[in-house]
């Protein structure tokens, strides 16, 4: 059986990392640390508005955090091919 604690675990640990990559970024300052400031509020408002459509549509709370799983390993990838 499938333990959806797991996954939520899992979120915990690999958004961690991007935090950490993105502390760096904006504690060096410079045109890299604002185009990540603004890119980073601006995928939390575009998470969260995907987040509720899937919630809203029936999605269930898995399913939003697998979707959230996949945001934050392309932030990853792309934090770290910098």
């Amino acid at each position: 059986m499938f333990n959806p604690f797991l996954s939520y675990l899992m979120l915990a640990f690999e958004a961690q990392k991007v935090i950490e990559f993105r502390m760096v970024r904006l504690a060096w300052g410079g045109r890299e640390a604002r185009e990540e400031a603004h890119s980073m509020v601006s995928e939390k408002i575009s998470a969260a508005i995907e987040a509720t459509n899937t919630l809203m549509l029936g999605g269930s709370p898995e399913t939003v955090i697998a979707r959230y799983r996949q945001h934050v390993a392309i932030n990853t990838k792309r934090l770290t091919a910098l």
